[in-house]
Protein backbone atom coordinates (compact mmCIF):
# COMPACT_ATOMS: atom_id res chain seq x y z
CA UNK A 1 0.00 0.00 0.00
CA UNK A 2 2.85 2.50 1.10
CA UNK A 3 6.09 3.47 -1.16
CA UNK A 4 8.77 1.79 0.90
CA UNK A 5 11.33 3.76 -1.05
CA UNK A 6 14.37 5.10 1.07
CA UNK A 7 14.20 8.71 1.23
CA UNK A 8 16.69 11.28 0.42
CA UNK A 9 19.25 12.94 2.79
CA UNK A 10 18.44 15.50 5.06
CA UNK A 11 21.50 17.66 3.76
CA UNK A 12 20.60 21.12 5.07
CA UNK A 13 19.54 23.11 7.73
CA UNK A 14 17.46 26.44 8.44
CA UNK A 15 18.24 26.87 12.23
CA UNK A 16 16.31 27.99 15.04
CA UNK A 17 16.54 31.76 15.55
CA UNK A 18 17.51 31.97 11.62
CA UNK A 19 15.22 34.01 9.19
CA UNK A 20 15.23 33.64 5.73
CA UNK A 21 13.32 36.73 3.70
CA UNK A 22 13.12 35.24 -0.17
CA UNK A 23 12.52 32.42 -2.04
CA UNK A 24 14.54 29.21 -1.08
CA UNK A 25 15.33 26.09 -3.20
CA UNK A 26 17.21 23.17 -2.12
CA UNK A 27 18.10 19.42 -3.16
CA UNK A 28 18.02 16.13 -1.37
CA UNK A 29 16.83 16.92 2.29
CA UNK A 30 16.02 20.31 4.03
CA UNK A 31 15.08 20.50 8.02
CA UNK A 32 13.41 23.82 9.21
CA UNK A 33 14.09 24.75 12.52
CA UNK A 34 13.58 28.58 11.99
CA UNK A 35 11.51 31.37 9.49
CA UNK A 36 11.22 31.50 6.10
CA UNK A 37 9.40 34.65 4.58
CA UNK A 38 8.90 33.28 0.95
CA UNK A 39 8.76 30.03 -1.32
CA UNK A 40 10.65 26.96 -0.73
CA UNK A 41 11.01 24.44 -4.03
CA UNK A 42 12.56 21.59 -3.76
CA UNK A 43 14.71 20.66 -7.52
CA UNK A 44 12.00 18.78 -9.26
CA UNK A 45 15.22 16.77 -10.96
CA UNK A 46 15.26 14.88 -7.62
CA UNK A 47 13.60 12.87 -4.85
CA UNK A 48 13.01 15.13 -1.65
CA UNK A 49 11.60 15.67 1.68
CA UNK A 50 11.39 18.83 3.46
CA UNK A 51 10.84 18.51 6.99
CA UNK A 52 9.38 21.73 8.61
CA UNK A 53 9.90 21.57 12.82
CA UNK A 54 7.69 22.50 15.53
CA UNK A 55 9.75 25.56 16.72
CA UNK A 56 9.30 26.79 12.68
CA UNK A 57 7.33 28.82 10.81
CA UNK A 58 7.22 29.39 7.06
CA UNK A 59 5.02 32.11 5.45
CA UNK A 60 4.94 31.53 1.82
CA UNK A 61 4.02 28.54 -0.74
CA UNK A 62 6.03 24.74 -0.14
CA UNK A 63 6.66 22.32 -3.16
CA UNK A 64 8.41 19.30 -2.32
CA UNK A 65 7.61 15.73 -2.86
CA UNK A 66 7.99 14.90 0.77
CA UNK A 67 6.76 16.99 3.69
CA UNK A 68 6.22 16.64 7.16
CA UNK A 69 4.45 19.63 9.41
CA UNK A 70 4.93 19.83 12.99
CA UNK A 71 5.28 23.59 13.05
CA UNK A 72 3.38 26.65 12.03
CA UNK A 73 2.71 27.24 7.87
CA UNK A 74 0.94 29.74 6.15
CA UNK A 75 0.34 29.49 2.75
CA UNK A 76 -0.52 26.85 0.20
CA UNK A 77 1.22 23.49 0.06
CA UNK A 78 2.25 20.70 -2.59
CA UNK A 79 3.69 17.40 -1.80
CA UNK A 80 4.28 15.68 -5.14
CA UNK A 81 4.28 11.53 -5.69
CA UNK A 82 6.96 11.34 -8.46
CA UNK A 83 8.25 7.28 -9.74
CA UNK A 84 11.24 8.78 -10.88
CA UNK A 85 13.18 6.22 -12.79
CA UNK A 86 16.97 5.66 -10.94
Amino acid sequence: MFNKKKQPPIKSLIAEGSQIDGNFTFGDGLRVDGAIKGNIYANPELPSILVISETATVVGEINADHIIINGHVHGPVHAHVIDRKS
